[in-house]
């Protein structure tokens, strides 16, 4: 098995991946999402227990946000879409691999002008259009 390298990007370039190139790249995408997820979960609690206007939830606040943008950051550097908190697209060039965490695998796709809550199984799309992208 040889390793994959990785170009990191300018978000300003967009990408367009393979289903291949995607599902290699996944696992990096789960790693980096999981690292901020667990980053983000004491930050979450505290948010919810912190009184409203005290100093300890504005700094809260901040950690939250550097967190979310940090790893939006490393995301579009990848070459993903963000679409949403854990949730990334990868451009087909037709559309996108939809993936959101903790899911295990790439397994969704939906168009341009779908979205999330459109989405359709991947192996669907496949056997219905063909497209080069999953070749």
């Amino acid at each position: 098995m040889t390793a994959a390298i990785w170009q990191i990007g300018s978000p300003a370039d967009p990408r367009v991946f393979t289903l291949a190139e995607a599902e290699d790249l996944l696992p990096l995408v789960r790693r980096i999402t999981h690292g901020a997820y667990r980053e983000l979960k004491p930050v979450r609690h505290l948010l919810s227990t912190l009184p409203p206007g005290s100093g300890a939830l504005y700094e809260a606040e901040e950690d939250y946000e550097c967190i979310v943008k940090r790893w939006v950051a490393k995301m579009e550097r990848l070459g993903m879409v963000v679409k949403g908190l854990w949730l990334v697209d990868f451009d087909t060039g037709d559309g996108y691999l939809c993936w959101r965490f903790p899911e295990l695998r790439l397994a969704y796709y939906h168009s341009y002008c779908e979205d999330y809550d459109t989405r359709r199984p991947l192996r669907e799309v496949i056997e219905e259009l063909d497209p080069d992208w999953a070749c």
